[in-house]
């Protein structure tokens, strides 16, 4: 049986979240007479590791040897972090530390570092293999920003939006430019390196140096690059082999008809075979043609926020690593089989991509719990969704066209099946490691798109948004002036189209 699948789960994401060091300084350092004993993460035992320079050597050069990471909040958490410095002998510049609004119960740290290119190179390998790495070579000022703090007046926390909406409105912070999206998709929660010992890659040290290296490629990769193409080892293609050979024999009677559609043509665009793995940078290039969507490597699972973030700019953070060989029809988590045989193909469609990209839109500065409640709706939807095709029920849910077992059941008569609406939908409990105890299903790909749209209107923040394709990025409507300037490029559209129906009046009689 395979489980659930998808870049983020609300259940996975809160039990892998119990995470993070007691390290903020100050607090402790108030609260030290009542916890003597408590000493993990204080600013008075920077002499056990490298010493902390507090200003660096010039402005220009900030941020280009910075590392953000994150730590378990538990004691001495942070010194046995720092110790992992002084193991490379690798001075600091300056640290800053901050509750992390991504994962409940843990601390972010800044580290900027005194060193060359090449130690602070190898000084993030080291890292890799004991902290979470969220970004680096991230200036101060950028980190303090996204963190909502005022570094010019050293007013505290604000929001980190506060420029562009209304005084008084705490806004997350949230990608206003698709390029912005590297902070996004190298915020990861678990890395795909990162095996529970349950996983039947655990004790296979070469699979688990395999996975470490599709972590670094994801991590490296920025915006506008290629994504760079991986070599697969013939393990690896047999065992993609496998999966996409079961599963071909379930899509003519179980998969929706775009589905069906577009296969063929990733088949002859894309090198979808038997034998051969696609790569992610021709499966992306076939997407933007089809669709307007774009695909880039992440390194493992993604908050909600971040995840839904991409979509929002019709990018799909997709992995590039493949489940262990030992069970071809068994993963734990999201590998590239998931990937490209269960978003891929549907992501071509264009009324699908539409429909993708609305939830992310609807993502963009909601509050925690509203985002919960879209990241639930995708999972019953993109991940798990039914529609009515021909009187038949078919799969569109990428959770279900890559899991024959899930495929089988979901269209079978054991199966609960209830119609999508997002009210309900949204307070579903999504199951991880079994079936789904109940399936949604819609009349067509518009009609739930409509119905997201409704639920949407529901979501708390005090401004619209609007996604400009020309210079992909984000214009939020939030006074007179910015709709003035949507309304303009409505009349343009409009415009073209009252020329064409002319047109068609004159030459066709219509």
């Amino acid at each position: 049986m395979q489980p659930a699948m998808m870049m983020f789960s609300s259940k996975y994401w809160a039990r892998r979240g119990m995470s993070l060091d007691s390290a903020m300084f100050d607090r402790q350092h108030q609260h030290q007479h009542q916890h003597q004993k408590h000493t993990g993460g204080q600013m008075s035992r920077r002499p056990s590791f490298s010493p902390i320079i507090e200003k660096p050597d010039s402005d220009a050069d900030a941020g280009r040897t910075a590392v953000v990471f994150s730590l378990k909040n538990e004691v001495g958490g942070l010194v046995r972090a720092l110790r992992l410095f002084q193991e490379r002998r690798v001075n600091l510049n300056h640290i800053e530390s901050r509750v992390s609004k991504r994962v409940t119960n843990e601390v972010e740290i800044f580290a900027d570092c005194n060193c060359s290119q090449k130690e602070f190179n190898e000084l993030l390998q080291h890292l890799k293999d004991h902290v979470n790495i969220i970004s680096y070579n991230t200036p101060a000022h950028v980190w303090a920003a996204e963190a909502g703090e005022d570094t010019t007046t050293g007013a505290g926390p604000r929001p980190v939006t506060s420029d562009l909406v209304a005084d008084g409105d705490d806004v997350p912070w949230f990608p206003m430019k698709i390029s912005e999206l590297d902070q996004c998709s190298h915020r990861v929660l678990m890395y795909g390196s990162e095996l529970d010992a349950d996983h039947p890659g655990f004790k296979d040290e070469v699979y688990r140096q395999r996975r470490k290296y599709f972590v670094e490629v994801a991590m490296n990769y920025k915006f506008g690059q290629p994504i760079p193409r991986i070599d697969y080892t013939l393990e690896e293609v047999q065992t993609w082999g496998v999966v996409f050979r079961e599963l071909t024999k379930l899509y003519p009677t179980h998969a929706c008809k775009e589905y069906l559609k577009n296969l063929p043509l990733l088949t002859k665009h894309c090198g979808y075979r038997e034998d051969n793995i696609p790569q992610l940078e021709d499966v992306s290039l076939f997407l933007r043609e089809r669709s307007g969507f774009t695909v880039r490597p992440v390194a493992g699972y993604l908050s909600p926020r971040d995840f839904l973030a991409g979509l929002a700019y019709r990018v799909f953070n997709c992995t590039q690593y493949v489940r262990h060989s030992t069970d071809p029809l068994y993963t734990p988590e999201p590998d590239t089989c998931h990937e490209l045989l269960g978003h891929v193909p549907l992501l071509a469609d264009p009324k699908f991509a539409q429909f993708s990209q609305e939830i992310g839109l609807a993502s963009l500065g909601a509050t925690d719990e509203d985002v919960q409640k879209l990241a639930t709706c995708y999972f019953f939807t993109i991940e798990f969704g039914l529609c009515k095709q021909e009187g038949q029920l078919r799969a569109y849910g990428a959770g279900l066209l890559s899991s024959i077992g899930e495929l089988r059941h979901a269209l079978s008569d054991q199966a609960c099946v209830r119609m999508f609406e997002p009210k309900t939908t949204c307070t579903q409990e999504c199951l991880i490691t079994t079936f789904q105890e109940v399936y949604f299903v819609s009349e067509s790909f518009e009609e739930a798109k409509e119905k997201m749209r409704e639920f949407a209107k529901t979501i708390k923040r005090p401004f619209s948004v609007y996604y400009n394709p020309y210079t992909q990025s984000v214009d939020l409507l939030k006074d007179t002036r910015s709709i003035e300037n949507v309304v303009q490029d409505l009349r343009c559209d409009l415009t073209t189209v009252c020329d064409a129906l002319s047109k068609m009046n004159t030459y066709m009689g219509i």
